[in-house]
């Protein structure tokens, strides 16, 4: 605990959507101020944090001002300037540390990554050009599925291979970005381990929750997930050895395809997930307070679970299921006060307590 934050010190957080939003909730029930900053309007996150800066990421000036009201700085998201970075960096600890951002901004860096660690990935390759592309397609064959190496989320900067014919217009969604291909792995489910590690180097994870994804984006996790004792062993100790190689401090999500092989790692997230909303709800620490104690340096919570768990994200016109949702028993609601609603966009989440366990 010495080398724990004070009470009523700023956490500084890059990126004011509902991840920024529920971390300043979660910080503030900890006596921690939070001072996000976002290049955009109307964020999630100004409604519940103590002070915002609205500027570019290039705003320097901004940038330094910014870092000198904070004690520590964290993200919401991943893809922040490396230019931001290092000028932030050299003023204020920012946590999780580089290494961990530039492996998960990267697809190819992070595949490489993984499998260094000995860990199973689906087969990959990088593509850069038509020629590049017909080697992948060489090595991989079809089906498969080229995506962005950087930017992309949600089914976002990816194209659909079911044939080696497909090759050119895949490519063309690309728009010139580097890119890798991805073979497909056939699997039964998705699961996804939510786990953090402190400063001193202890690490806790959740129970591993199961994923269902519609048109590229996640549409419910349910937990327990469907998993054998020595599958969900593996699972949080496969999330430990990542969190481990790279000295992190913070919440990581690590999405798994369960196979009769073992399981193949999808990829990391950096920061706090979207498939560990259900914590709220079925942990008495859920995964931003877990966040917010491990970058200040506190104890973490053991990650214990008192509830099974369906958390659904509400997506667009989900928001008119908002009153049957509110007069129905044993489900928590969590809206992120986004403006406008529109096709594909997060606007909140459910949690129903299935069992007590």
């Amino acid at each position: 605990m010495s080398s724990a934050l004070p009470q009523g010190a700023t956490i500084g957080i890059l990126g004011g959507g509902q991840l920024g939003r529920m971390l300043s909730v979660a910080a503030s029930r900890l006596g921690f101020r939070c001072h996000v900053y976002d290049p955009g309007a109307h964020l999630p996150a100004s409604d519940v944090c103590a002070q915002v800066t609205t500027a570019t990421w290039d705003d320097d000036g901004a940038l330094n001002a910014f870092a000198a009201s904070v004690d520590v700085i964290t993200f919401e998201f991943e893809n922040i300037p490396t230019a931001t970075l290092d000028l932030l960096e050299a003023l204020r600890p920012i946590r999780p540390n580089r290494r961990a951002l530039a492996v998960s901004q990267d697809r190819l860096t992070e595949k490489q990554f993984l499998r260094d660690l000995g860990l199973m990935t689906a087969p990959f390759a990088p593509v850069t050009d038509p020629s590049s592309m017909t080697e992948a397609i060489a090595q991989i064959g079809a089906p498969a599925i080229l995506k962005t190496r950087r930017m992309g989320y949600d089914g976002k900067g990816q194209a659909r291979l079911n044939t080696a014919e497909d090759a050119g217009s895949a490519l063309a969604e690309m728009a010139g970005a580097d890119a890798i291909l991805e073979g497909f792995v056939k699997f039964s489910h998705e699961v996804s381990v939510i786990a953090a590690r402190g400063l001193d180097g202890r690490v806790a994870a959740y129970d591993p929750g199961e994923n269902l994804h519609e048109a590229g984006i996640l549409r419910r996790t349910t937990v327990p997930a469907r998993l054998t004792g020595a599958q969900r062993a593996d699972a949080v100790l496969l999330a430990g050895r990542i969190l481990n190689a790279l000295d992190y401090v913070g919440v990581m999500g690590v999405e798994l395809f369960v196979t009769p092989q073992g399981l193949i790692v999808n990829e990391i997230a950096p920061r706090v997930h979207n498939s560990g909303h259900w914590t709220q709800n079925g942990c008495a620490v859920d995964q931003f307070e877990q966040h917010i104690r491990a970058i200040t340096g506190l104890p973490l919570g053991d990650g214990h679970r008192y509830a099974d768990v369906v958390m659904e994200n509400l997506i667009g016109d989900d928001m008119d299921r908002v009153p049957d949702l509110l007069a129905a028993r044993d489900v928590a609601l969590h809206l992120y006060g986004k403006p406008e609603r529109r096709a594909g966009r997060k606007m909140g989440h459910a949690n129903r307590i299935v069992a007590r366990v």
